[in-house]
């Protein structure tokens, strides 16, 4: 039984003994809980900001896409006749549809 009280006191002798206070022990131990155990915990919580910066940036180009879906839907409303040319080409009978692609 000496040996055991001998090897605790050994290690308890090589811990500082800052880390000896009990509020220090309590806070270390309220800090591993809320990091490692917690449902909130650490990992989580990096999780989450990750999401909200993707769900972010998802948004501001959903955003743009609406913007240019509205002028493309405006452009349709007015000019009908100019998007069934360009969309679908067509033409009128007495016409010839040249078709240029860009590279």
């Amino acid at each position: 039984m000496k040996w055991i009280t001998n090897s605790y006191g050994r290690f308890l002798s090589a811990i500082p003994p800052v880390f000896l206070n009990k509020y220090v022990v309590a806070a270390m131990a309220f800090l591993v809980w809320m990091i490692f155990f917690d449902q909130n915990k650490l990992t989580r919580q990096i999780e989450l900001t990750r999401e909200i910066n993707e769900l972010e940036r998802n948004k501001e180009y959903y955003t743009e896409e609406i913007e240019v879906v509205k002028e493309a839907r405006a452009d349709l409303n007015n000019n009908l006749e100019k998007f069934a040319r360009e969309k679908y080409f067509l033409k009128k009978s007495d016409e010839d549809v040249f078709i240029i692609e860009k590279n």
